[in-house]
C-alpha cells in the first residue's frame, strides 16, 4: 500500500501521514451487506458511563464480513476492494457463480477480477480458504479458526498473518504475529495470505480532531 505525506499548509497537516488508498476500487459499499451501527457513547443499559474516552464520531454502517468462509467449492470473483470504517484492514466484495455476494477480509495482493474459492481440496493460493492440514509448511495465513466451524478469530487486523510452522498429529503449530508458537486443531480453516493495509501502523493523525472523527475523546 501507499502512504500520503501532506503539505504543511495548516498545523493539522504538518505531521499528517495518511493512506493514499491506492488499492481501493470503489467508494460505494454493497447495500445488501450493511447493518445499522448504534453508538453507545461509552454508556451501559442504565445510561451510566462505563467506558471513558468514547463519544461523538462520524456515523457508520457495519459491513457484514464472512469470517466462516462456509460457502465451499463454489468459485467467487472479486468485484471490488473497499474501505471499512470499522476495521484497520481493507475488505473485498466477492460475487459467487450462483449470484450471492459476500465480504471477506482482503489479503495483500488480491485485486478486482481475481478468482477465490473455499474448500477442502483447493490450491493454497492468496484468498483461498482451506483446512490447515492441506497447506504446505511455511504458508502465511490469516483469519484462522480456533474451533472447526467457529469462524476466523486470529490474525485479522491490518498487516497481520501467522505462519504454519509445523504439523503434529491433530494440531497445527502456528507462529503468531507476536512470535508466540500456538497449537490449533489442524482441521480448522484459515485463509491464505497476509491481511491488506500493512502500513496502517505508519499513519499519523496530525491533529486531535482526526481522533474525534473516530469517536475517541481526550
Amino acid at each position: 500500500m501507499a502512504l500520503k505525506k501532506y503539505k504543511p499548509i495548516t498545523a493539522g497537516t504538518r505531521w499528517k501521514i495518511g493512506n493514499a488508498y491506492a488499492e481501493i476500487t470503489t467508494k460505494e459499499p454493497e447495500k445488501s451487506l450493511l447493518e445499522p451501527l448504534k453508538k453507545t457513547g461509552g454508556r451501559n443499559a442504565q445510561g451510566r458511563r462505563s467506558m471513558r474516552y468514547i463519544g461523538g464520531g462520524h456515523k457508520r454502517h457495519y459491513r457484514i464480513i464472512d469470517f466462516k468462509r462456509n460457502k465451499q467449492n463454489i468459485e467467487a470473483t472479486v468485484v471490488s476492494i473497499e474501505y471499512d470504517p470499522n476495521r484497520t484492514a481493507f475488505i473485498a466484495l466477492l460475487q459467487y457463480t450462483d449470484g450471492e455476494k459476500r465480504y471477506i477480509l482482503a489479503p495483500q495482493g488480491l485485486q478486482a477480477g481475481a478468482k477465490v474459492i473455499a474448500g477442502d481440496a483447493v490450491a493454497p493460493e492468496i484468498g483461498n480458504a482451506l483446512q490447515m492440514k492441506n497447506m504446505p509448511l511455511g504458508t502465511n495465513i490469516h483469519n484462522i479458526e480456533m474451533q472447526p466451524g467457529q469462524g476466523g478469530k486470529l490474525a485479522r487486523s491490518a498487516g497481520a498473518s501467522a505462519q504454519l510452522a509445523n504439523k503434529e498429529e491433530k494440531y497445527a503449530v502456528l507462529k503468531m504475529p507476536s512470535g508466540e508458537l500456538r497449537k490449533v486443531l489442524i482441521n480448522c480453516y484459515a485463509t491464505v495470505g497476509v491481511v491488506s493495509n500493512s502500513d496502517h501502523n505508519l499513519q499519523t493523525a496530525g491533529k486531535a480532531g482526526a481522533n474525534r472523527w473516530k469517536g475517541i475523546r481526550p
